[in-house]
């Protein structure tokens, strides 16, 4: 299982083939894992990931264990 490497920023195109665009707006990009792509602050496998420039950002009731991480640019929130 491949984990996301997050540690030079973290550039979505490089997992795009096992990753499927749910949706995208301006600052914030969620996907879910199709290829069980490993968690980078846990090392399990996620659900979905939210992918955030804005520098606030509020969540509804995720309904699931979630896991953050941080690049100097980005916020990644990845539910399992």
């Amino acid at each position: 299982m491949e984990q996301l490497d997050i540690s030079g920023g973290f550039d979505v195109h490089e997992y795009r083939h096992g990753l499927k665009l749910l949706r995208e707006n301006r600052a914030t990009m969620q996907l879910a894992n199709r290829d069980g792509f490993a968690c980078p602050a846990c090392g399990k496998p996620f659900e979905r990931l939210l992918i955030s420039e804005d520098r606030t950002h509020s969540f509804g009731n995720p309904n699931a264990p979630f896991c953050l991480a941080r690049t100097d640019d980005q916020l990644l929130v990845l539910t399992h």
